[in-house]
């Protein structure tokens, strides 16, 4: 489809070092877009760009710490420097910890806060600046989570993070749809990524999952629609869309 074209557009992928960020800097490059990777490790960004070359697509790594506003001024910096004004972002960073909330400290909760929301925070702001600077709208696809909405045990800082994710989306999406930015959110639930396969190898994931509506985790791949329907035009009138994609986690027997 027309719609899910992205030639012409440039893009940053925040925490794009592995799991969704990677895959999302993937296919926006498949789809034409030039793509700005971001995240505090270079070193294997280095590598996404060139497997991203190597197939014939345009991609920048640069190092982005999002508890920092020092820092992501920085890297749009040099992502404007190299492709032009960003209109598209991928706002992905975030940090996850299992822990009870009796066990919880406060540098625990100030690092999940600071990541999870501060983080998209600074980094939708800076984008929506530059964006109206030049005259221009664009799509922030801020990366929420099923438990945003639901709860969990052990996930009381991480929820709590990622609901205030779901609210700061509705609120920009709010405050920009009329200048022609469109904020939306993807709320993932059970996914294969990095991170999260030891977490599946246990019996007790496993039970878990036989359990919910689509009895298995998400592939990689099930998030490729989604995605872009949030990032390109196809997606042209969801303003503030907190969008599950959690195999009917969200609408399980609790």
């Amino acid at each position: 489809m027309t719609e899910f074209d992205m030639n012409g557009k440039v893009a940053m992928v925040t925490g794009a070092s592995s799991g969704f960020g990677v895959h999302f800097a993937k296919i926006l490059a498949q789809r034409g877009a030039k793509v700005v990777v971001a995240a505090r490790r270079v070193d294997r960004l280095e590598s996404l760009v060139n497997e991203i070359k190597a197939s014939g697509g345009e991609a920048l790594a640069v190092a982005m710490d999002v508890t920092s506003l020092d820092s992501i001024v920085s890297a749009f910096d040099q992502g404007e420097a190299a492709f032009g004004t960003i209109s598209v972002v991928a706002n992905n960073a975030g940090v996850a910890e299992a822990k009870s909330a009796l066990k919880i400290d406060e540098s625990g909760w100030d690092k999940m806060i600071d990541t999870n929301l501060k983080g998209v925070w600074i980094v939708a702001q800076e984008a929506a600046k530059r964006m109206i600077a030049a005259g221009m709208g664009g799509a922030i696809v801020n990366t929420a989570s099923i438990l945003g909405l639901r709860v969990s045990f052990g996930q009381s800082s991480y929820s709590a993070s990622k609901a205030a994710v779901i609210q700061l989306t509705k609120s920009l999406s709010l405050e920009w749809a009329g200048k022609g930015i469109r904020v939306n959110a993807l709320c993932p639930g059970y996914f294969l990524t990095e991170m999260t396969a030891p977490v599946f190898a246990s019996p007790e994931a496993q039970a878990y999952l036989k359990s919910s509506p689509a009895r298995r985790p998400g592939e990689m791949d099930e998030m490729t629609g989604p995605f872009l329907l949030l990032a390109s035009e196809a997606g042209s009138y969801l303003h503030g869309v907190a969008l599950p994609v959690d195999g009917g986690q969200s609408i399980g027997n609790m």
